[in-house]
C-alpha cells in the first residue's frame, strides 16, 4: 500500500519494502504508537516473541476524532492532549532505547482537513515518523493482530474505532478482503438519533454485499467492543473477567444491548471500571453490534484484545516465529525466566505422557504447557502457592487459550501443589469445566506433583511410568537412582495419582 510522507514521497512502510522482517534476536524491544480517533497509545513489546510480552503500555483518551464529522477538523482539545502524549511517548521510547518504533495514525488524522498539519506538527515537535494509513491497511493490520492471538483464525475481523469500523477476512494465516466503514461512534453521533438504526443497517447491508455473510466467526477488536463484553460478563455474572477469547452468542448480544438501555451508564461504569470516555460511546457501539450480529447471523462471536498494535508486531516477526504455538512459546519464556531448573518441564512432560495415550492434540498442548509452568511459582509462600498458580494462569496475558482451557491449566497447576481443591476461593471458575475436565485436570496435577519430586532433574533417570487400563495398574519401573528417591512421600503421591486414575500402583 502506498502512503505519503510530509515531503510528498510515496513509500510503503510495512512488509519487505519498508519494515524488514528481522530475527527475534535483533528485535529486543519493539515499540508501537497508535494514534487513534479516540485513544493514543504507546506499547513496547519485549521482543518479537510469538506470545507478546508487554514491557510497557500507556494510553490517553485524547478524543482526536470527537466532533470531526460535524466540523471536518480534529478536536482542538484532543490535538493539545494528543501532542502532549506523543511528546511524552517519544521521550519514553528514547529513554528505553527503543530502536524499532513504528507510529501509525488512523481514521481521524487521515480524514480531518487539518490532519496533514497535525501530521507535520507531530514529526517536527516529537521527531516521531508518523504513518497515516488508510482504512484497508488499518483493517489488514488489525487482522494480523487477531492472527497473532489465534494462529488458526478463520472468519471476519471487525475493528471498531472512534471514527470508523474496519472489517477484514482471515483464513489460513492470510488476510483477504478488507473494507472500511463510517460506523465509529464519533461519526454516528452526527447522525440524527431517529435515523441511526436505519443508517447502520444500510451501511452493513452494503458491506455484506461486498464481503459476504458466510463467516464462521466474528472477531471483535476495539475498546468499545471490549466494554460491551465486560458489561455482558456483568449481566451474566460470568466468573472470569479476562476479555481476550471471551465468547458471546447472538442472543447474549441482544440481551446485553437491551440491558444496557435499561440501566444507568454511570452505575454500570462504577460496577465494571470502564472509563467515562469509553462508557459514553457504548450505546452507539451497542447499536452497531446488534446490527452486526443480525447481518452475520451464523457467525460465532469472540473478543480479541489484540488488534492493530499487535498486528504491527506480527508484521515484524520472522515466518518461523509466526508458525509457533503462542501458548507454548509463552510457557517456555516463563520457564526460562522463573523456574528453578529451566528445561525440566520438557523432561517432566516426556515422563508423564505415557499416562495420557488418548490425549487429543488440544489436550496434549495443555499438558505440555502445564509441565513447562509447573515450577514457575516456587517463590510464592507454600501456603498460597497452589492458589497463586491458578491465579497466575487464569489472569495471564496468554494467547490461543480459551477460558475453559485457562481454567483447566490453572486447576492442573493448583493440584501440582495441593491435593484438594475444597474451599478454594477460585471455585466459581471451576463451573467453566465439565466434571470430566475437572477430573482430567486433577489427574494431570497429581501426575506433575509426583513427577516433579521424583527426581532432581530428569524423572526418566529415576524410572518409567506405564498405565495398563486392562490390568488396572499404574506401573513404575525404578532405576537404581529411582530406588534411592522412592521414599514415603513419593510413594504417597504415586498412590494418590493411581487413585484418581482408578487403578492400583505397582512398583518394580
Amino acid at each position: 500500500m502506498n502512503l505519503t510522507t510530509t515531503s510528498g514521497r510515496r513509500v510503503s512502510p510495512f512488509g519487505k519494502q519498508g519494515l524488514p522482517v528481522r530475527s527475534a534476536r535483533e528485535l529486543k524491544r519493539v515499540g508501537v504508537v497508535d494514534v487513534g480517533s479516540n485513544s493514543i497509545r504507546l506499547v513496547v513489546f519485549d521482543g518479537a516473541a510469538r506470545s507478546p510480552a508487554y514491557f510497557y503500555n500507556e494510553k490517553i483518551m485524547a478524543g482526536l476524532g470527537q466532533g470531526l464529522a460535524r466540523t471536518g477538523v480534529l478536536n482542538p482539545d484532543g490535538v493539545r492532549r494528543g501532542m502532549a502524549a506523543l511528546t511524552r511517548f517519544a521521550a519514553l521510547a528514547q529513554g528505553m532505547g527503543i530502536e524499532s518504533l513504528t507510529c501509525v495514525a488512523t481514521a481521524a488524522v487521515r480524514e480531518a482537513a487539518d490532519g496533514p498539519a497535525f501530521h507535520r506538527a507531530v514529526e517536527k515537535q516529537t521527531g516521531l515518523q508518523l504513518w497515516v494509513i488508510d482504512g484497508e491497511e488499518e483493517a489488514r493490520l488489525s487482522a494480523q493482530g487477531v492472527m497473532l492471538g489465534w494462529p488458526d483464525a478463520r472468519g471476519l475481523v471487525c475493528d471498531i474505532g472512534g471514527s470508523s469500523m474496519e472489517l477484514a477476512e482471515v483464513a489460513g494465516g492470510t488476510v483477504g478482503r478488507r473494507i472500511s466503514t463510517p460506523l465509529g461512534p464519533f461519526r454516528l453521533q452526527q447522525v440524527e438519533p431517529k435515523a441511526q438504526k436505519r443508517h447502520i443497517e444500510k451501511v452493513l447491508i452494503e458491506t455484506a454485499e461486498q464481503i459476504g455473510t458466510d463467516h464462521e466467526q466474528l472477531y471483535l477488536v476495539g475498546g468499545s467492543w471490549r466494554a460491551i463484553a465486560r458489561l455482558d460478563m456483568e449481566r451474566r455474572a460470568y466468573p472470569m473477567t479476562v476479555l481476550h477469547e471471551y465468547r458471546m452468542t447472538a442472543d447474549d448480544v441482544m440481551a446485553t444491548v437491551k440491558w444496557i438501555g435499561q440501566n444507568d451508564l454511570s452505575a454500570l461504569r462504577s460496577r465494571t471500571g470502564i472509563s467515562g470516555s469509553r462508557i459514553e460511546l457504548v450505546p452507539l457501539a451497542a447499536q452497531v453490534l446488534r446490527q452486526l450480529v443480525q447481518t452475520f447471523p451464523d457467525s460465532r462471536i469472540a473478543i480479541s484484545s489484540y488488534g492493530i498494535r499487535e498486528g504491527l508486531l506480527y508484521e515484524q516477526m520472522p515466518d518461523g516465529i509466526r508458525r509457533r504455538d503462542p501458548l507454548i512459546e509463552a510457557a517456555r519464556f516463563t520457564e526460562r525466566q522463573m523456574a528453578r531448573m529451566p528445561g525440566s518441564g520438557k523432561k517432566l512432560y516426556q515422563f508423564l505422557m505415557p499416562l495420557f495415550p488418548d490425549a487429543t492434540p488440544a489436550r496434549e498442548r495443555l499438558i505440555r504447557a502445564a509441565c513447562l509452568l509447573h515450577d514457575t511459582s516456587w517463590r510464592a509462600h507454600p501456603d498460597y502457592r497452589a492458589e497463586a498458580c491458578f491465579d497466575n494462569v487464569t489472569r495471564a496475558n496468554l494467547a490461543a487459550l480459551s477460558h475453559p482451557e485457562r481454567v483447566f491449566l490453572g486447576l492442573a497447576l493448583l493440584h501440582r501443589y495441593k491435593s484438594s481443591r475444597a474451599g478454594s476461593s477460585m471455585a466459581p471458575l471451576f463451573s467453566l469445566l465439565s466434571e470430566d475436565e475437572i477430573r482430567d485436570a486433577e489427574t494431570l496435577g497429581r501426575a506433575m506433583r509426583f513427577g516433579a519430586m521424583f527426581s532432581v532433574g530428569d524423572p526418566a533417570e529415576a524410572g518409567e511410568l506405564a498405565l495398563d487400563r486392562e490390568q488396572g495398574e499404574l506401573r513404575l519401573a525404578l532405576t537404581r537412582t529411582g530406588r534411592a528417591l522412592m521414599g514415603e512421600v513419593a510413594e504417597a503421591r504415586l498412590a494418590a495419582l493411581a487413585q484418581v486414575l482408578g487403578v492400583q500402583p505397582v512398583v518394580t
